[in-house]
């Protein structure tokens, strides 16, 4: 009887404490992300400073008696305690970095020669002269939609950015509208096309042809894109950015024909583009001549008319070349060139020109890389798993349950890609003929979900504020504002395609 009455009681306190180490990373996240707010907003403390010592707190909140950390030689080793929160926070600060440093320092060169050699103004006025001043803002959201398909989106923005500062001082207006029109065609592809790797991982999770996934991305991005163009018109009237706060000499008293030739102008932007976007194709091919499909014969063909060994040797050297920081490094090269020849200078004169770029890199980098050790550590606190937890056995539709998952993956690691395969995982097992659609649907949802809400544990939040020269509050009234009205956008025309347009499993 005692026995029996001891169980009664045993059995609740169970539950509630198996419940309360369920979800206690979400204690983690709020108490950070407050942390982040008031360090920021009211004790005035450096962003770099604030989102490291934000990571320490949400570790020492999991308080757990160990952390799984991955050593120099690759192996898995458990360190106990605070030691074990500071080396996870350094290894996500040095994560993000390795991913990030070569990349930022060579596109700040980039944009610096752009500026400097009037190279950028050149591009500009052709872009003027082609679509129209009223025009511009739509040919910079369109380029880059196109242009961003093989390119992620940090990358793409670093190159972007230095036109949108020279349009708008170009045209002495809106240069709010064009950096956010530059994001807006740039983070859509990001999360909706292959070879993007949240993309592909869904396409594999999901069991959606990857030629399917690539149209569907491309035409679901369009009524979003649109939408998200009159928001960074909206948010730009309500905006006091001027163009003479950038900083960077004016070209706009220069005579055209004493401006680099428009080729060697947009080289430096080009040439990456099409390097890395080569390295991405040739990863198409060989995939697709691996599953030899019938729907990618393309790809077998290709493969098989090289043959294995001449297609791997070709392949070997595109990817060598189409690697980001290479692509990068000969676009800073030709900028640097560019500059050289334009402005008479000599290798010294270059040197002190390099300087003030790679400084102002150095500081992003610091910065981006502290917002990528705090996702991390959200990760390795549990915070997926806690929302992976709360949404399970909820019984809405499947649409709007990929999306939300993925919404608030996003929101509290940061990490679009992350939200991305996490959320896709957790729906493939609910994918069902009897859902009434097309599974491309949530992989439509997925990808609008983890667009939403990018704010300071994102190293892009980053990126566009220190390389965009905005504000902390700036940024969030912007970018993280439109990020939130494509997300909602994309899950409503989602969810209206697939009851236009089902197409039902069999």
């Amino acid at each position: 009887m005692l026995i029996a009455a001891t169980s009664l009681f045993a059995a609740p306190s169970l539950l509630a404490a198996t419940a309360l180490e369920t979800y206690w990373p979400f204690v983690a996240l709020i108490a950070s992300v407050s942390f982040i707010i008031v360090a920021i907003a009211v004790l005035r403390m450096h962003a770099f400073v604030a989102l490291i010592g934000a990571a320490l707190l949400a570790g020492a909140i999991a308080s757990r008696d160990s952390w799984s950390v991955v050593q120099k030689d690759g192996k898995m080793k458990e360190i106990p305690g605070m030691v074990g929160v500071v080396e996870l926070t350094a290894k996500g600060l040095g994560d993000t970095a390795r991913d990030i440093a070569i990349s930022v320092a060579f596109a700040s060169i980039i944009g610096m020669c752009l500026m400097q050699s009037g190279a950028a103004d050149k591009v500009v006025r052709r872009f003027l002269a082609f679509f129209g001043e009223k025009n511009a803002g739509w040919a910079l959201l369109w380029s880059t939609y196109i242009l961003s398909i093989p390119i992620f989106f940090d990358t793409m923005f670093m190159l972007m950015a230095p036109l949108a500062q020279a349009l708008a001082r170009r045209t002495g207006r809106d240069y709010l509208l064009f950096a956010m029109c530059a994001c807006c065609g740039g983070v859509i592809t990001h999360s909706l096309t292959i070879p993007h790797p949240g993309p592909i991982a869904m396409v594999d999770e999901l069991g959606i042809d990857t030629g399917f996934s690539l149209v569907a991305g491309l035409l679901g991005g369009l009524i979003p894109a649109v939408v998200g163009y009159y928001f960074c018109v909206w948010i730009n009237s309500r905006s006091d950015i001027k163009p003479e706060t950038l900083s960077g000499d004016s070209n706009a008293q220069v005579p055209e024909s004493e401006l680099p030739s428009f080729f060697w102008s947009i080289m430096p932007v080009i040439l990456p583009i099409i390097l890395i976007g080569a390295s991405s194709f040739m990863q198409v091919i060989h995939d697709g001549a691996n599953k030899e499909s019938a729907k990618m014969a393309w790809c077998v063909a290709i493969y098989n008319g090289l043959g294995p060994e001449l297609f791997n040797y070709v392949r070997g050297i595109i990817d060598f070349i189409g690697h980001k920081n290479i692509a990068l490094l000969l676009g800073a090269g030709i900028a640097l060139v560019v500059m050289a020849v334009q402005k008479g200078l000599t290798l010294e004169n270059i040197e002190q020109q390099i300087g003030p770029p790679l400084e102002t890199a150095g500081m992003i980098i610091l910065i981006t890389s502290a917002g990528g050790a705090f996702g991390f550590m959200l990760r390795n606190v549990g915070v997926g798993d806690a929302v992976k937890s709360l949404a399970q056995g909820r019984e809405v539709n499947l649409i709007v349950l990929s999306w939300l998952v993925a919404c608030v993956i996003r929101v509290a690691q940061g990490s679009a890609t992350v939200s991305i395969l996490t959320t896709a995982s957790m729906i493939k097992a609910m994918i069902t003929p009897e859902m009434g659609f097309h599974p491309v649907y949530l992989y439509l949802a997925i990808g609008w979900g983890a667009m939403f809400g990018s704010w300071m544990n994102d190293s892009g939040f980053w990126v566009v504020s220190r390389l965009g020269g905005f504000t902390q509050r700036e940024t969030l009234k912007s970018w993280s504002l439109m990020l939130c009205c494509l997300s909602l956008t994309g899950l409503i025309t989602t969810l209206l395609c697939s009851l236009v347009l089902p197409m039902p499993l069999k």
